[in-house]
């Protein structure tokens, strides 16, 4: 493991992993590949509750991570790979907060509404992956961080976000961390990680068109797959 993310969802987190491919550290683990390989849902659900989690076989085949759920356990992966770099994806906190409002809170809204419930009951009846998907991001950070409504609100959400960033900032060594605005494009990013900067522009993805065009936006195609096998892939 090369790379290491901690960012919030909706910090330009698919963006910094579309980046870090085109410079040769990946595959990069995010939230889409959970989607991509549904596989992965019941071996990162058992990571929340197993006391020792091997590492090495939960992200076989990964340089990089970044996102949920990986970014739930920041600090485990800083010190189970002391030698990956760590990045902390930012961004304005109003701006953070409004594109929450419309992708990953109101996905929460929906989940929680009579529907939503209704749904998640049924996957469970059925044994599908839908119930299994919303277990396991209720263990991720975002989710605990935004767990209630009143979390939500925008005066203590916003709170939250910084002290997320100002625990990361804290935990790790200057010399180690990359407080990255994908905004700023390659060339803090490539200097941070001494790779030349590729003659290509910096990739821009998933604004709340392409999170909902993603499958992130709308997990109930879930409830009819049925996995039941490990694997990463």
């Amino acid at each position: 493991m090369q790379i290491i993310g901690t960012g919030f969802g909706r910090t330009g987190t698919l963006s910094l992993k579309t980046a870090l491919e085109r410079l040769g550290l990946g595959p990069c683990h995010h939230m889409v590949d959970v989607f991509a390989h549904p596989q992965q849902i019941r071996p990162w659900l058992a990571a929340a509750t197993t006391r020792e989690v091997n590492w090495d076989q939960l992200l076989v085949g990964y340089e990089s991570c970044v996102d949920g759920p990986t970014s739930a356990y920041w600090r485990q992966l800083a010190e189970y790979y002391p030698k990956a770099k760590v990045i902390l994806t930012t961004r304005d906190p109003d701006r953070w907060l409004a594109s929450m409002q419309r992708t990953l809170f109101a996905q929460r809204r929906r989940i929680e509404s009579l529907p939503g419930r209704a749904a998640v009951l049924l996957s469970s009846l059925l044994g599908t992956d839908l119930a299994t998907f919303v277990k396991m991001v209720d263990t991720t950070l975002d989710a605990r961080t935004f767990a209630t409504p009143a979390d939500r609100e925008p005066e203590w959400a916003v709170r939250l976000f910084e002290e997320h960033a100002a625990r990361v900032i804290a935990a790790i060594p200057a010399e180690r961390l990359l407080v990255f605005d994908v905004a700023d494009g390659w060339g803090p990013l490539c200097e941070f990680l001494e790779v030349p900067i590729p003659a290509e522009p910096f990739p821009r993805v998933n604004g709340t068109s392409d999170f909902t065009r993603s499958g992130l936006g709308r997990p109930l195609p879930l409830l009819l797959r049925r996995t039941r096998r490990g694997g990463h892939r």
